[in-house]
């Protein structure tokens, strides 16, 4: 399967969405939301790189995500899974 770039605007818009979960719904005791938003922080926009977001979440959280995210960006996922 060929995955598909994003527009820079639906990049920006999971990667942001995905930070927002980590920090609304984890604490950061040690570290662990800290982790999980560098790693995020560190993602470019190449190819399906933006799909980490949405990868590192289980099932409930990706509900989550999805909720917050325009179509054009559920669009990408359902395309890129």
């Amino acid at each position: 399967m060929i995955h598909s770039t994003p527009s820079e605007a639906i990049f920006n818009e999971i990667k942001e969405a995905a930070k927002q979960i980590w920090q609304n719904n984890y604490s950061n005791d040690y570290g662990y939301v800290d982790e999980k938003v560098n790693r995020i922080n560190s993602l470019t926009n190449v190819e399906d790189n933006v799909m980490v977001c949405y990868r590192m979440f289980d099932m409930h959280n990706q509900f989550k995500l999805r909720r917050e995210l325009s179509e054009e960006a559920l669009d990408y996922i359902n395309a890129n899974k």
